[in-house]
């Protein structure tokens, strides 16, 4: 009887320890999950199992089309991201309004591996809040089978040739952003009378525009039913590789040079693991395969050499620097987004 009561109270024993392991090893597993919230089709899917494998960390992926949807996400506090990839002026706006964390580059030893001259940049001039994981500029993808003019001006857009033909960025900084370069702006002006000048200019433009898309673009023109797109330059290279009749180009007046990193919005509950992603993107290996995925240039210089020497070289991927000087970031444009969201919203409630 001793034995079989001994028995039971080591029985018992162990089952409230293995309730006891089991309790702490579920909380571990909670904790080792990270909230990543992107733009669409922007990373490599294998990479994010090769992380979940290595690391252990269960990865909730979710998507946006533009900063703005973005923002409005996030700063309404229900979002519960770890992880976001938001463009230079929104990051600017965000670390104003207190809604990112500083990162502890401790845990980011790779950070090393990204090209000085894409750290100190003006949007977050100290380095302590992102980390670059992408950059390009904004251009003309065009069929040359069906383009027969030179495309060298933005004003090739407002060709009544091509009418139903033009597909335009669903993006206010965008559209309105060329249309402000092509009159001879800056695309961060706060001018009303230029603001005016430029909706005016879309609004003529309207009834060319065959839709206004974000990434379905690149499905459109890879089957051909457009004649000329602006775009991105990473979907450039995404739709070049898919269809040979495909060229980009930057127009003459100018255009957007722009940044994306990766930032912690403010009371993520998993900045370790978030931070630990971090620093698993900023590997040369990891940023070959997604910039081999995306199109997108990367801000690794070890990652650039292990692409292919034909992508290295393409001018829509990797701009040389005379091109370069004729381009402008974004800045955050503070209290005059209110200007740029009504004129948007006037062009596209026009008929």
């Amino acid at each position: 009887m001793k034995k079989i009561v001994k028995f039971l109270i080591i029985a018992a024993l162990c089952l409230v320890i293995g309730v006891i392991l089991a309790g702490c090893g579920g909380e571990k597993t909670a904790q080792r999950e990270l909230k990543v919230y992107n733009w669409g089709d922007y990373i490599d899917p294998v990479v994010l199992e090769d992380f979940e494998k290595e690391t252990g960390i269960h990865v909730v992926y979710d998507t946006f089309a533009t900063n703005e949807d973005m923002y409005v996400k996030v700063k309404s506090g229900g979002s519960d991201y770890d992880v976001v990839i938001p463009s230079d002026y929104m990051i600017k706006r965000m670390i104003h309004e207190g809604l990112l964390e500083k990162i502890d580059f401790s845990n980011v030893p790779n950070y090393k591996n990204v090209d000085a001259k894409f750290k100190d940049l003006p949007f977050d001039s100290q380095n302590e809040y992102s980390v670059p994981y992408m950059w390009g500029t904004v251009g003309i993808v065009y069929n040359k089978k069906m383009v027969t003019d030179p495309v060298d001006s933005w004003n090739i857009l407002w060709n009544k040739k091509y009418k139903k033909q033009i597909l335009m960025l669903d993006s206010p900084r965008d559209s309105i952003g060329i249309t402000l370069k092509l009159l001879g702006y800056s695309l961060n002006t706060s001018e009303p009378e230029q603001l005016e000048q430029a909706k005016k200019k879309l609004i003529e433009q309207k009834p060319l525009v065959l839709a206004y898309v974000v990434d379905e673009v690149k499905d459109k023109m890879i089957a051909g039913e457009a004649a000329m797109a602006v775009v991105w330059s990473g979907d450039a290279m995404f739709i070049k590789d898919k269809n040979p009749d495909i060229e980009y180009a930057i127009p003459q007046e100018g255009t957007n040079l722009w940044f994306d990193s990766i930032v912690i919005p403010k009371g993520a509950k998993h900045k370790a693991e978030a931070e630990e992603f971090i620093n698993y993107l900023a590997r040369p290996e990891v940023s070959q395969k997604n910039a081999e995925y995306i199109g997108y240039a990367t801000p690794l210089p070890e990652a650039k050499t292990q692409l292919a020497e034909s992508i290295q070289t393409d001018l829509a991927a990797y701009p040389s620097d005379e091109i370069l000087k004729n381009t402008e970031v974004f800045d955050d444009l503070a209290k005059n987004i209110a200007a740029y969201d009504r004129v948007w919203t006037e062009i596209k409630a026009a008929r």
